[in-house]
């Protein structure tokens, strides 16, 4: 959806090829410019230090994805895409030892704002600045995978990172809703477009330049990516939308959440390398 600029133009919506250097500078540039406006409309939603799974509303104290809670005390956590670190400040109340990970400088002010007693880092998921075998766990709730040129680069990182049989839990849009226009209403529930067409989603300005980017993966393209980053695939969730959330979150809606799945919450287990 295209967002509001304070000054200039609205950014021009299409759909490009869009590499792994621009999705990334795209992402931190709209990130830090729209990090404001989105912890104050959607914190609410996610509380301070709740650990949500999407716009359903699907609670990691309830799922379970990242193991029993009970289990989670002494581990340490890398969360990717923490935005303001709400996952992480849920994961440090279990006991667990959380580090929370953003591309946007802004975002990580807003953890620091909330307050965090774990460390923040300002990094590129698909760099990321710890050694080998550094955690027990790794998440990412709607973080930098969505908005990824090269997801396998993320998920072999992530599997650099992780010990031996670690888990990593991470949710993105659902992918058929790629096919269907990003609205909640009725208008939004007729396909519009193949599934099939991975052309990445771009807003751009008025000389071209992406200061967004979404990049779309098929559910076989996602598995593939999972396995090609030296991961099994232990459980793929579709949350159902319950009847007690009745927000719309951009897309995401009632109406929609009924009818067709808007997340997809993806389970691995870190193989020997």
């Amino acid at each position: 959806m295209i967002q509001e600029y304070e000054s200039g133009p609205e950014p021009e919506a299409t759909r490009r090829d869009s590499g792994v250097t621009e999705s990334s500078r795209a992402s931190r540039g709209w990130w830090d410019r729209n990090a404001d406006e989105y912890q104050q409309e959607h914190g609410g939603f996610l509380g301070d230090d709740r650990f949500v799974w999407g716009p359903e509303g699907l609670d990691e104290a309830e799922a379970g994805l990242l193991g029993p809670a009970a289990g989670l005390a002494g581990l340490r956590v890398l969360e990717i895409g923490a935005g303001a670190a709400q996952c992480s400040r849920w994961l440090a109340a279990q006991g667990a030892h959380p580090v929370a990970l953003d591309l946007s400088h802004r975002q990580l002010q807003h953890a620091l704002r909330i307050g965090a007693d774990f460390p923040l880092v300002e990094a590129d998921a698909g760099a990321l600045p710890f050694a080998d075998g550094s955690f027990d766990l790794a998440c990412s709730a709607y973080g930098a995978i969505p908005f990824v040129a090269d997801p396998v680069l993320v998920m072999r990182e992530v599997h650099r990172v992780l010990k031996p049989g670690g888990r990593w839990v991470f949710s993105v849009t659902h992918p058929i809703r790629w096919a269907f226009p990003d609205e909640p209403g009725p208008e939004g529930l007729s396909v519009a477009a193949s599934y099939f067409d991975r052309t990445p989603y771009v807003e751009q300005d008025e000389t071209g330049r992406a200061v967004y980017v979404e990049h779309h993966r098929t559910i076989g393209d996602r598995v593939r990516d999972v396995v090609a980053g030296g991961f099994r695939l232990l459980d793929l969730v579709e949350p159902e939308w319950p009847d007690w959330n009745r927000q719309e979150w951009g897309g995401w809606s009632p109406l929609r959440g009924h009818l067709i799945p808007g997340t997809a919450v993806f389970v691995c287990e870190a193989l020997r390398g």
